[in-house]
């Protein structure tokens, strides 16, 4: 075979073969094929798009580039969850404790932000200590004695999708779904759990903007989980707000700590029990769904969740004294208000807008070695729907100087849009493919 011959029918609108898709892949991954090439074929692809036994051909051929976790001797249902990315996403650190406190196994393995969106590693090193690296042995035994454990991704593991997504980051061809779908699910195929949940985000601070593209994306992914033999579900949930009300790393930890004492019950517990629900049913736990939101609801009144939580930080080097004394964690040296200049409802957020607020602050990275303020961030006082006075607070900023605390201030108003009627809000829940 010769690459260009496969780009070129690529190009054109031709379908590649299994055969033709794992001999680029491996040559790919191995060196033989030069970057110039692969970006020619990911810009085709990007065009021409890929049907969906080509999408599945090339996630198996990813997914078979490197190491695949064995969860053999891990007891019980093991059960992976993934979110497309999205402001404010601090889901694992509450869905896990809770599904495990329910007898599922959770073995994540979890990457850090880049961006706009956050990373779950990124969260938990505000836990003074707290590492995910550690050995598979280590790993395998946390989740089996805790019922869930977080890692960080090992070079190993899909090797060909950590090439290519370097590729697409800086050809402009990141937004292509087959490519999306092929990143994703040779991960979580190779994670190796039993079933996997995918939190598909829709929306202004979302990959996918509308609807339609998310729930194509959410397709696709399920087809190619089929395809595999693993009971895949993706729920699509909105994203044209940031979720919850806190942005930032220690501020959503502490976020999540509340809903795990049973102080919150806004969307983010929503998402966790619609989350936790289809992974409960999929798994054979729960009988029908309200059974499983029981199930889970449960494990916040009895504190068993919040208990899974900290033992879990102990066990990865964290001070677990931080989970009931939050004042532990990172804390940035100003706080200031962004006061409304103007009275209304709030018709619209601009959620990528809140994502940079945080970034401006130095909670997030523009690229991958950027350090990350685990302290600063933003905690929002109002969302689509509510009513605003002049002069009431839009959110409070965490920052480490009064200049950038300013700055964030004016940022902040710049993602608000009020209206002088009641706007109501869209279903949280778009859909659930299955």
């Amino acid at each position: 075979m010769r690459m260009n011959d496969l780009i070129e029918k690529k190009r054109d609108g031709g379908e590649l073969t299994g055969d033709e898709i794992r001999w680029m892949i491996e040559g790919y991954t191995r060196g033989d094929i030069p970057d110039y090439q692969m970006s020619a074929m990911c810009m085709a692809i990007y065009f021409r798009d890929m049907s969906d036994r080509e999408t599945y051909d090339l996630t198996m051929a990813m997914l078979d580039s490197g190491d695949r976790v064995d969860l053999s001797g891990v007891t019980g249902v093991k059960a992976d969850k993934h979110s497309t990315g999205g402001v404010g996403d601090k889901t694992s650190l509450l869905l896990c404790p809770m599904v495990a406190a329910c007898g599922v196994k959770m073995a994540k393995l979890s990457g850090r932000g880049l961006g706009h969106t956050g990373g779950t590693i990124d969260k938990l090193e505000s836990f003074e200590g707290f590492s995910t690296a550690m050995s598979m042995e280590t790993f395998l035994r946390s989740v089996n004695e805790n019922g869930f454990a977080i890692a960080g991704q090992t070079g190993q593991l899909v090797p060909a999708d950590k090439k290519l997504y370097a590729l697409r980051d800086v050809t402009a061809t990141v937004a292509s779904r087959p490519l999306i779908v092929s990143s994703i699910m040779s991960k979580k195929l190779a994670a190796g759990a039993d079933v996997i949940v995918l939190d598909v985000k829709t929306g202004s601070g979302a990959f996918m903007e509308t609807e339609e593209a998310a729930f194509g994306l959410a397709r696709s992914m399920t087809d190619v989980g089929a395809r595999a033999g693993k009971k895949v579900i993706a729920v699509v949930t909105d994203m044209d707000e940031p979720l919850g009300n806190a942005v930032g790393n220690a501020l959503e930890v502490k976020e999540a700590l509340a809903a795990l004492k049973g102080r919150y019950a806004g969307d983010l517990m929503e998402l966790c029990l619609t989350l936790g629900s289809q992974i409960l049913l999929a798994g054979g736990i729960a009988p029908d769904e309200e059974s499983a939101r029981a199930m889970l609801r449960a494990t916040i009144d009895d504190g068993s969740a919040l208990e899974r939580f900290r033992r879990f930080v102990a066990a990865q080097g964290g001070d677990p004294a931080a989970v009931d004394d939050e004042s532990l964690l990172p804390k940035a040296p100003v706080v200031m208000e962004a006061v409304s200049r103007r009275a209304g409802y709030v018709k619209r957020m601009d959620a990528h807008g809140v994502g940079v607020v945080s970034m401006h602050l130095g909670g997030g990275r523009v690229w991958k070695e950027d350090s990350v303020d685990l302290a600063v961030g933003v905690v929002l006082h109002k969302k689509v729907g509510d009513h605003v006075e002049v002069g009431e607070s839009l959110g409070t900023i965490h920052a480490q100087t009064e200049e950038t605390a300013g700055e964030a201030v004016m940022l902040l108003r710049g993602c608000y849009e009020l209206t002088p009627e009641k706007t109501e809000r869209a279903p949280f829940i778009k859909g659930i493919v299955r």
